[in-house]
């Protein structure tokens, strides 16, 4: 049950930077699974707090279940050597898993369907289902698979901006404390990497038509 769950959240203590570091240290350098068991604990309420939005849902565990998983995937993809937030390049990953969830369950509340998300989308936006045709499809495939591989090819300043601003919905400040710049220096890193994965785009389509 939810409640059960938030219940449980309550006495996640939350870990100092000295103790994160050290546990990201035995977790990437040893592959010491308690490591990355109290991680996954510690960074819960990211899920809870992604999940919020939809906890009238009577799949909301099912929902905080896909977070979770989009919590362990960013864990196992982490790079800690690169200073960077894992609040921040995890949200993007769980926030993705749930509305992949909710997008595919297609059932939920009217009160919850009228939430705002913080990119300022209803849920009913994210679930409406405009039946797109098979050529439509295939299209998309193309264009997110196009996206993923433009991304990677960015210097990485600019793709853990983009992942963590642009994708993640992130605030430029606590993006800027994380990277020690200032927010000035985070929207012109934006903007770079904007620019860039335009451009690959704009390749692919013209060879795509």
């Amino acid at each position: 049950m939810f409640s059960d769950y938030v219940k449980k959240l309550s006495a996640v203590q939350k870990l100092t930077p000295a103790e994160e570091r050290e546990l990201w240290c035995a977790y990437k350098e040893t592959g010491d699974e308690t490591a990355r068991r109290r991680l996954i604990e510690a960074y819960q309420p990211l899920v809870f707090r992604e999940v919020m939005p939809y906890r009238s849902l009577s799949s909301v565990m099912d929902a905080v279940q896909e977070g979770t998983i989009g919590l362990i995937e960013a864990a196992e993809r982490y790079n800690p050597t690169r200073n960077v937030a894992f609040s921040l390049y995890a949200v993007h990953r769980v926030r993705g898993r749930i509305l992949n969830f909710l997008r595919r369950e297609g059932q939920v509340d009217l009160p919850c369907l009228e939430a705002q998300t913080d990119a300022a989308e209803t849920a009913k936006e994210l679930l409406v289902d405009e039946c797109p045709s098979v050529a439509e499809v295939a299209e998309h495939h193309a264009l997110v698979g196009v996206l993923g591989a433009a991304m990677e090819r960015l210097p990485a300043r600019e793709r853990l901006v983009l992942e963590g601003v642009t994708i993640g919905g992130a605030h430029a400040q606590t993006m800027a404390d994380a990277l020690g710049v200032t927010p000035a220096h985070i929207y012109r890193l934006q903007q770079s990497g904007i620019r860039r994965v335009r451009g690959m785009l704009s390749r692919f389509m013209q060879h795509w038509n």
